[in-house]
């Protein structure tokens, strides 16, 4: 974790932008090979964002493509987390709406009987 903090204070932006579309902290994590930016939702469920191949650059805008994908996590250490959805475009934003849109779609994002709280995206 040691570049962690360096790439929080360079992706401040993409953080805040993934922070205040969710409801939820967004962070920089480690993921073995590089760093991610990582948002954590509710009932196992995770995203993570990379715009370089499969980890963060050195330079925001130094990468073409931002791929966001989103993930459930496994029951056991065993087995890994399920793949839900990915999605890539030239602007973490419209990477973020193409993936929501698209699990919404195959109505692989779960719901709740109570929504306070939850993360529920609204795709128009």
């Amino acid at each position: 974790m040691p570049l962690a903090h360096a790439f929080t204070n360079r992706y401040a932006d993409e953080l805040m932008m993934l922070a205040a579309a969710t409801h939820r902290p967004a962070s920089i994590v480690n993921i073995g090979c590089g760093y991610a930016i990582r948002i954590d939702f509710e009932y196992q469920h995770y995203l993570l964002a990379v715009n370089a191949e499969g980890v963060l650059a050195d330079q925001p805008d130094a990468a073409a493509l931002w791929r966001v994908t989103l993930f459930k996590e496994s029951d056991s250490a065993e087995s890994p987390d399920q793949l839900i959805v990915t999605a890539e475009s030239s602007w973490l934003v419209d990477a973020f709406d193409l993936a929501f849109a698209e699990v919404k779609a195959t109505g692989q994002w779960p719901s709740a009987d109570l929504a306070f709280g939850s993360f529920n995206p609204a795709v128009t």
